[in-house]
């Protein structure tokens, strides 16, 4: 529990619903597993990576952290409509428009990889290197360039790293109420 609100942090919870399913994808973006696994990637876009995030996006909005709220609804619902594009529409779409849905995930996680600037260093690599995977994977997939593809994936790998990196370190450093693991806090 939070002693400042008397409520638990449901930051670690969207991370790693974020961290998880981001892993599991970027897998098979970066070449090392092949798309005969989406399948998995569609459970945990659902569950984990879609609906756990949001559910820990509406506890950030009680706590009144606009950022968690936007960051957790948003990518909760980036899950949502990945999985749902992949399973039903993919092959009605074009890769361009498809390079275009990724470059708008980009630009939104630009924007709020500015927000982070007063916020914890971890938060901060989180954004940079999420913006840099949606911006790669945006040009290989509207190219058809898989080399550009792989190298999102692998941007994408360390992203989830990060993420749940700064999950660990909030739930490490709460439990035992001290610095375990740093986030780089500014002072």
């Amino acid at each position: 529990m939070s002693a400042k609100e008397g409520l638990a942090n449901p930051g670690p919870l969207g991370l790693c619903g974020f961290a998880l399913t981001t892993w599991l994808l970027c897998l098979i973006n970066a070449g090392i597993f092949d798309s005969s696994n989406l399948g998995l990637v569609f459970g945990m876009a659902f569950a984990f990576g879609g609906t756990a995030q949001m559910i820990a996006g509406m506890f950030e909005f009680k706590k009144g952290n606009t950022f968690g709220f936007t960051a957790f609804i948003s990518y909760g619902a980036f899950w949502w409509s990945w999985a749902l594009f992949v399973a039903f529409f993919k092959g009605e779409t074009s890769a361009q428009f498809v390079g275009w849905y990724l470059g708008c995930w980009g630009t939104f996680t630009l924007m709020m990889f500015f927000a982070t600037f007063p916020k914890p260093r971890a938060l901060q690599a989180i954004f940079f290197f999420l913006t840099l995977t949606f911006y790669a994977l945006a040009i290989g997939d509207a190219t058809g360039n898989h080399a550009i593809v792989n190298i999102g994936g692998y941007l994408g790998l360390i992203t989830a790293l990060c993420a749940f990196y700064l999950a660990a370190a909030e739930v490490l450093n709460e439990s035992y109420g001290r610095t375990v693991l740093p986030i780089g806090e500014k002072k």
